[in-house]
């Protein structure tokens, strides 16, 4: 039943726009490709829904012979498709149609979109690389320099990976040197910010590489740059817990277990924010190294099956971490543990024959405790050991335990999500500033007339108790011409005296505004997320929901949830 019902709402966009064509439509009569990506642009990832009208407008910019609105095309369409094979798909037929442009910046884009595909969904790091190098030839003469070096940047990362070390920090000190050159030029702060996160990300692999090629003192030198430099607004975490991650293995080469164990965890939670499974392996690898160098196997023992837990979803590895399953090889047969030893001898197995396609390059100097030869030999002795009740006892043992871990599991998340529900009400029973509805005279600092920051600071006034930063796609341009001035006061003004960007200044009042209008007005409680996106004036569901948690703690959902059950309560 729930099937067809999906199938159904497969269907309903295309018998749609039929329908609409065929009573006359303005719309489809113009064809307008802003307004054709407007029926899909707001849906989520892989939603397939977008497929029909997104082949509307390929078809519309194949008509016209349009190479950029069929790049665009194939672009929302590798975006919407659910299927890896289909993602491929479409940006090999991006390349093929592009290439009849000659338009150089458009087939090194097409190029390069198609190798992310293999790198991020494939894990195919070769066919990822090739793609790269296309896009690399294509971009020498266009004018994106952005575009360029992050080509570059990706290359390196392909050859890091595949353990051309020298090769990678060449390229490397390339993108590092361009992107540190822009930091401070007279460009505009979204720049800065992308060059910014450009230098920091390749620092962050420079370490690497000179950590690969023992040339620790270097590696070292340019984890303390890195701190040193990197500012501390908030902006950056994602690359401060990099920095960390390599100073907590840094430690832990230097014998300093303990301050390795705290950069590390220190780094964990940002790098799993963003799923980044690869790295997140890496930080309980060495977390698990550094307690065993310390002799507490039973805190490290915890981490290494960690690291086999992100293996057995993602099935993806890397050498360094093939020495895990040594270590839980080398534990369970101490505890005489053979079942254990057995799969984790498996385990290793399974891992030596990814390391061997993937990363041919370096899996012959990798230091093998167990070869492979060793490995099956104890296979097969651990097997004929094993009798089928023992493994049965293993499974019913891990389905409790998995039962248990899950009950834990979500009993503390719904304390969490009560602990940060309680917070945040308490702020709005206690009538704390939800909305930044005033301001306070502080000395200038910026190079703006005071009459004009005044002026600026009682019109935001203003602004704020009419609410109309409610109004959907608000720019900080459109405000500037409304309050007679220019953005880049308004911006300065906005940044000294509400302490933020405009973005996050205009974000900020709207989640504080929908917030007490769901305390206060329970007949918000049954607006759709969507809705209460439109009532504040963000454009999207997911967008909403990101930065209400970001600015809540909790997200928006838990809130009405837990706002609904304390309703009932106190009506009793």
């Amino acid at each position: 039943m729930m099937l067809l019902l999906y199938r159904a709402l497969t269907v309903i966009p295309l018998f749609l726009i039929i329908l609409l064509k065929g009573q006359g439509d303005p719309v489809f009569k113009s064809n307008s490709y802003a307004e054709l990506r407007k029926y899909y642009e707001e849906m989520p990832e892989n939603d397939r829904r977008a497929m029909p009208f997104i082949k509307i407008y390929l078809k519309k910019a194949k008509k016209e012979n349009d190479f950029k609105k069929i790049y665009q095309g194939y672009q929302d369409a590798v975006f919407y498709s659910r299927d890896k094979s289909l993602k491929l798909k479409y940006a090999d037929s991006c390349v093929n149609y592009v290439l009849r442009s000659h338009n150089n910046e458009l087939i090194s884009n097409a190029y390069l979109e198609k190798g992310v595909i293999y790198y991020f969904f494939y894990k195919q790091y070769q066919p990822a690389l090739n793609e790269y190098l296309k896009a690399y030839e294509y971009s020498r003469n266009i004018k994106d320099e952005f575009l360029k070096y992050r080509i570059i940047y990706l290359l390196g990362v392909v050859k890091s990976y595949l353990g051309y070390y020298d090769d990678a920090l060449k390229l490397f000190n390339e993108s590092s040197e361009h992107f540190q050159s822009l930091i401070n030029a007279d460009i505009h702060p979204n720049l800065i910010y992308n060059n910014r996160k450009g230098y920091y990300n390749s620092l962050h692999q420079q370490i690497i590489c000179y950590r690969q090629l023992k040339d620790y003192s270097k590696s070292d030198s340019l984890i303390q740059l890195g701190l040193a430099s990197i500012p501390s607004s908030g902006e950056y975490n994602l690359e401060t817990a990099y920095f960390h991650k390599c100073l907590g293995i840094s430690d832990f080469r230097k014998k300093r277990y303990q301050e390795a164990i705290d950069n590390l965890m220190l780094a964990l939670p940002e790098i799993k924010k963003i799923e980044d499974f690869t790295w997140t392996s890496v930080i309980y690898f060495y977390i698990g190294q550094s307690y065993e160098k310390m002799d507490k196997e039973a805190l490290a023992v915890p981490y290494f099956i960690k690291v086999d837990s992100i293996f057995q979803k993602e099935k993806f590895i890397i050498p360094e971490l093939r020495s895990n399953y040594e270590s839980l090889i080398n534990y369970y047969n101490k505890i005489k543990h053979p079942e254990k030893e057995l799969y984790y001898t498996k385990q290793l197995l399974d891992a030596d024959n990814i390391i061997n396609k993937d990363f041919q390059y370096i899996s012959n100097k990798i230091h093998k405790e167990y070869d492979t030869n060793a490995l099956l030999e104890k296979q097969k002795q651990l097997e004929s050991k094993n009798s089928v009740g023992q493994i049965s006892l293993i499974i019913a043992i891990a389905l409790i335990l998995g039962l248990l871990v899950t009950i834990v599991y979500r009993n503390r998340k719904e304390r969490t999500v009560q602990r940060k529900y309680e917070g945040l009400e308490k702020k709005i029973v206690e009538n704390e500033k939800l909305l930044a509805t005033s301001y306070s005279v502080k000395e200038n600092k910026i190079e703006v007339p005071e009459i004009i920051i005044n002026d600026i600071l009682q019109k935001l006034d203003d602004f704020e108790k009419r609410r109309e930063f409610r109004k959907k796609g608000l720019t900080q341009q459109e405000l500037a011409k409304k309050f007679n001035t220019n953005t880049t006061y308004l911006s300065q003004v906005i940044n000294e005296y509400k302490g933020k960007k405009f973005n996050s200044y205009i974000n900020e009042l709207r989640i504080q505004y929908i917030t007490h209008q769901l305390y206060h007005d329970h007949k918000l409680l049954d607006y759709t997320i969507e809705a209460l996106a439109k009532k504040c004036g963000i454009t999207s569901r997911q967008n909403f929901s990101e930065l209400f948690q970001e600015i809540n703690g909790i997200r928006p959902a838990d809130f009405i949830r837990k706002r609904k059950i304390e309703m009932k309560r106190s009506s009793k």
